[in-house]
């Protein structure tokens, strides 16, 4: 129904006839002033009585009618614009989809929406126009890699940003200390630079589905729009546990186990740098989170491989994903799993050098990206990977050694940080050392994939890459999608 026609609410009636009674009060004291008022009061109190009930006459009146108005007249505006334009900022996809879900939402309803990256931000486009920022936060409340050339380039100043409205939907973790810190920056610079929230900044704790259904709320209630289905996300599916083994017995580290899935329903789909949401479940069969690891396999091979620590809390019980996964269940068990696409993350296009660094269970995604690089007839391939044993914890050891000795790898440094006689106790070391060769592999238009340890690692990376190459090289290799993470 067209909120400038709606009929008036029983609560909009009684306000009325509340706000009559006290105007005939009001009448009535005002004409008292020409009588003789009790001893106690001045002749004079009548007026502030009468006063006084007029302006909670008027004010009850104006409370009745003026939300709707202002209702009214807001909605016009909104609605009468031509174009929303979403941004998105993304470590691992989540956003990317809430973002395409909300473009979705938008356009079942009849508007306009174009979807863009945050780093396309542009103040002088969006001038007067509508906004809506879906943004994640990583590490400890950093923005996620899309996102930093925006930071650096646009918020650094405050910008002219009066006539633009906006949503943000804000996602992080309450676990970290940060909690979504970046969207929080986000919603501060907007509104420091003119901006004006249609809305509060909605968090959104690991996925929670009521803050998801409060923004689709929020978005709905200024378009209109009616279809929730924009808003449902992939159900979990069905795989089968088929195996799953003890990698790395007699390591210094936590125990690896090596699973391996498939797919009870239709051959499932994914692309290498791709994440698996496993549903997991309590000990008194609760329905618990769902936790995300990086899928090891291809999807021609016919089977989803995962590769996982199994972790411990301070007090000694296993961590709820990775308990349910090399515990709890067994080969055989049914267990609900959905993929998420991570553009972030996916194999470059075409016949780039590739240079790929991780560490612990971090290998699984890369060992993804050079099956289906190798599969494609790609060969220029550099891996750094750093584990604890050299003894124990050779991960995909099979593989790696075929493909280095078929020359599918260039060049292959494995670093095992409690061997007395490795070189180095990290990659970040090995990667120092080979600092003419990385500066040669970027010039050749090689790009950089990460993926593991996101504390001690993937900033000891980082800080290498700087130093190597420069700041300035390394914020535009990122720009250009040319140094890409997967970092936990």
């Amino acid at each position: 129904m067209n909120p400038t026609t709606r009929p008036l609410s029983v609560s909009v009636i009684g306000q009325c006839l509340v706000g009559g009674v006290l105007a005939v009060l009001a009448i009535w004291f005002w004409q008292l002033q020409s009588t003789t008022w009790p001893s106690v009061t001045h002749a004079h109190g009548a007026h502030a009585i009468a006063a006084a009930l007029s302006i909670a006459f008027v004010a009850l009146l104006t409370r009745s009618v003026w939300p709707r108005r202002t209702q009214t007249h807001l909605t016009k505006a909104v609605t009468g614009r031509a174009v929303w334009h979403v941004f998105h900022a993304s470590q691992t996809g989540f956003a990317f989809e809430l973002a395409e879900q909300t473009v979705q939402m938008l356009t079942r309803a009849g508007h306009t929406a174009r979807l863009n990256a945050l780093d396309a931000f542009d103040p002088e486009t969006v001038a007067d126009a509508r906004c809506l920022f879906v943004v994640s936060t990583t590490g400890e409340g950093d923005p996620p890699d899309p996102a930093l050339a925006f930071v650096s380039r646009v918020m650094r100043h405050r910008a002219s940003l009066q006539g633009v409205e906006y949503g943000l939907l804000a996602l992080g973790d309450r676990s970290y200390a940060h909690y979504c810190a970046f969207g929080h920056d986000l919603d501060k610079w907007l509104s420091d630079s003119g901006a004006l929230p249609m809305f509060d900044l909605i968090e959104v704790d690991n996925a929670a589905p009521s803050t998801l259904h409060a923004w689709q709320a929020q978005v709905a209630a200024l378009t209109g729009a009616k279809d929730n289905s924009a808003f449902e996300r992939v159900p979990f599916t069905d795989f089968r546990l088929t195996s799953r083994a003890l990698l790395n017995p007699g390591s210094a580290g936590g125990a690896v186990f090596a699973l391996a899935l498939k797919s009870e329903g239709a051959q499932a789909q994914w692309r290498a740098g791709d994440i698996a949401e496993v549903q997991t479940y309590r000990q008194d069969g609760e329905p618990g989170p769902h936790r995300e690891y990086s899928i090891a396999s291809v999807a021609e091979e016919g089977q989803l491989s995962l590769l996982v620590r199994l972790m411990h809390d301070a007090n000694g019980r296993p961590g709820l994903g990775s308990g349910w996964l090399c515990q709890f269940s067994q080969p055989g068990d049914t267990l609900s799993l959905r993929i998420r696409s991570n553009p972030n993350f996916h194999t470059p296009a075409g016949d780039v050098p590739l240079i790929l660094i991780g560490n612990g269970t971090g290998i699984a995604g890369l060992r993804a990206h050079l099956k289906a690089r190798i599969d494609a007839g790609h060969t220029r391939h550099w891996l750094l990977f750093g584990e604890r044993n050299a003894a124990h914890d050779r991960f995909y050891e099979a593989d790696i050694t075929r493909w280095h000795a078929a020359e599918k790898i260039t060049h292959l440094d494995r670093i095992f940080s409690r061997d007395a006689d490795s070189p180095h106790r990290y990659v970040q070391e090995a990667l120092a050392e080979h600092a003419d060769r990385l500066q040669r592999w970027i010039d050749a238009g090689a790009v950089i994939m990460v993926c593991g340890s996101q504390a001690g690692m993937a900033p000891g990376v980082d800080a290498v890459l700087r130093d190597a190459l420069g700041d300035d090289r390394v914020d535009q290799l990122l720009a250009e999608g040319r140094y890409r993470r997967d970092v936990y």
